[in-house]
């Protein structure tokens, strides 16, 4: 049977689809803008039905139809790997709960770690003349998903990007169980808001630090993208890139001409991703572009992959940071903010990498007026979860400086940290630090 006649016999309703679904089952929703609409609003439909369907999805991007019902949390319950503001919301609701993850070890928690999936559903690319449909902008653990799921569903959107790489960022139409076709819609996008002074004072100093042939990972945020477009601005050339997220300071790059991979030691002239994200632009970008390289997250992310590629700078936001060097890159105290993410992955890989760096950037503080606070601060506060042990800590950025933790002791971490906050903090700092016992003032 030919690929188009098998389409036509899995082509059914999202009504049936979501008719599949069962009381107690476990269902997959997968990461970001490949989210399914038509099964979602399908399911919605059927809760009444229903008693403890626990879905699990990642970096939402909308508010599900199935958390917009009457009393959702009789029927539903949210598992994020990745928390958006959406996600913090649900988890308001009583309806959702964070399910801590380090990115690139997620496939392999499917395949040995988790309750079997019993339905697997997201939006696709449309079906080539050979059967295969896109992940799209999510191809980053989908084909872990699908692998072990009892029955899988794929939602097709013409808007959706076809992405191109290795050989599991595909689907073929034999591995599917049923085909739905939604409304077509846009595919979810997400602008960073425009850099701001401090952003660009950091940003500043981090791109001192990259030379020429670098191989660039940046983070999701306001900061990586002013860093983004320093780039992009600059006089580098030769720069690679090896990274969780495409975003659009990637885009800006690549149309600069920084970009051609020319110095890598894995993926010669290809950009690799497992995941993207932006706007509709960025979308048209990625689409069939034979410079990108869509993979999986154990190999985006793995740090064992990481560490081949020489001159490797990493760039990611921090929340907050104590005189240890304890990172916080997700929560403020009990509040999940977002996730470890591909935090650990690029932090211990960039610094295996020959000449490689790992840099954390913050700014000194947040809030307004009366209602400042610094983000470097004596501990981690109360309930606040430590994303990057003191140990793994490297490059620290914020407007006021940067500080290289490695291999300092903690009274040299504990003043070089202070050097880093805003003046207003600093004498509480060094009172702080000299009651934990970590201060010593230096001559230098």
């Amino acid at each position: 049977m030919s690929p188009g006649e098998l389409y036509q016999r899995k082509l059914t309703s999202a009504r049936t689809a979501a008719g599949q679904v069962k009381s107690g089952d476990w269902i997959d929703y997968g990461v970001g803008a490949s989210h399914p609409v038509a099964f979602d609003q399908a399911l919605a439909a059927r809760a009444q039905d229903l008693r403890e369907v626990k879905v699990r999805g990642a970096f939402t991007l909308w508010m599900p139809t199935i958390f917009q019902i009457e009393n959702p949390g009789a029927h539903f319950c949210w598992n994020s790997w990745h928390f958006t503001a959406i996600d913090r919301k649900i988890m308001e609701m009583g309806c959702g709960f964070h399910s801590p993850m380090s990115f690139f070890e997620l496939p392999r928690y499917y395949g040995e770690n988790l309750d079997p999936v019993s339905v697997a559903v997201c939006q696709v690319a449309p079906m080539d003349r050979d059967g295969n449909f896109s992940f799209g902008t999510s191809p980053a653990y989908q084909a872990a998903v699908f692998a072990q799921a009892a029955i899988r569903i794929v939602e097709v959107n013409r808007n959706m990007p076809r992405t191109k790489g290795s050989s599991d960022v595909d689907l073929h139409i034999s591995q599917v169980d049923y085909v739905i076709e939604g409304s077509h819609g846009n595919v979810a996008e997400i602008i960073a808001d425009p850099p701001d002074d401090i952003d660009r004072q950091v940003a500043d100093l981090i791109v001192a630090e990259i030379p020429d042939g670098a191989c660039l990972q940046l983070g999701i945020g306001r900061m990586p993208n002013a860093v983004g477009s320093l780039i992009a601005e600059s006089d580098l050339t030769d720069l690679g890139v090896h990274t969780e997220t495409y975003i659009n300071a990637f885009m800006d790059i690549s149309k600069r001409g920084r970009i051609n991979g020319s110095n890598k030691t894995i993926d010669r002239g290809r950009q690799v991703y497992s995941y993207v994200l932006g706007s509709r632009q960025l979308y048209d970008f990625v689409h069939e572009n034979p410079d990108l390289m869509a993979t999986t997250i154990d190999y985006s992310n793995d740090p064992r992959i990481i560490a081949r590629l020489d001159n490797f700078i990493s760039i990611n936001n921090a929340v907050e940071i104590d005189l240890f060097g304890q990172v916080s890159a997700e929560s403020n105290g009990l509040k999940q903010i977002s996730g470890t993410g591909g935090y650990l992955g690029f932090v211990i890989g960039a610094y295996w990498s020959k000449g490689g760096k790992s840099i954390v950037c913050l700014a000194s503080t947040y809030g307004r007026s009366q209602q400042r606070k610094s983000r470097v601060v004596p501990t981690l506060s109360a309930g606040t979860i430590t994303t990057g042990h003191r140990t793994l800590t490297h490059l620290v950025v914020t407007e006021f400086g940067k500080a290289n933790l490695k291999g300092m002791s903690t009274w040299q971490r504990a003043e070089a940290l202070i050097g880093l906050a805003h003046p207003d903090y600093r004498e509480d700092l060094i009172s702080d630090a000299a009651r934990m016992g970590i201060w010593r003032r230096s001559n230098k």
